[in-house]
């Protein structure tokens, strides 16, 4: 089945609603780790199937380069949560990109996961198809609806 879509995880939105976890999206730490088109995505597994290098997240099926985009993935800044018009809450980070001299192929989407919290993910991010850069920069640009986005 591979890569359809981008979600965020049902575990994560029921463990915020329930305290079972505690995020905080505007200041715990968060990364975005890149992947090819192994895995197959699923928005309602197990909290521990969204953990980083666990079930489809391991790092056997991650896109990484030395020095450029690290194994385990690259930090995400300006972290931010907003309300920008009625019913939505989105959160958003600063596009985030690889050093200068990056080589990067068949990228087709990422794990955004919380470092603070035991590395669990938080949503999967759908590239809408095979990406890469060969000796340049690779850069996830978050769209305007944000790395995630709730409708209330």
């Amino acid at each position: 089945m591979a890569w359809a879509a981008s979600n965020v995880f049902r575990q994560m939105m029921a463990d915020l609603l329930t305290a079972a976890q505690v995020y905080d999206l505007d200041t715990d730490a968060y990364k975005a780790a890149l992947y090819n088109n192994t895995p197959t995505p699923s928005k309602d597994v197990v909290a521990a199937n969204t953990v980083y290098n666990v079930d489809q997240w391991v790092t056997a099926n991650e896109v990484f380069q030395a020095g450029q985009w690290a194994q385990g993935g690259v930090a995400l800044a300006s972290l931010s949560v907003t309300t920008p018009s009625s019913g939505i809450v989105q959160w958003n980070a600063a596009n985030t990109a690889s050093g200068g001299a990056a080589t990067l192929a068949n990228v087709y989407g990422c794990l955004v996961y919380n470092t603070t919290r035991a590395s669990k993910g938080i949503c999967f991010n759908y590239f809408g198809g095979t990406t890469g850069v060969a000796s340049g920069t690779y850069t996830v640009v978050w769209p305007g609806t944000g790395i995630a986005q709730w409708l209330v």
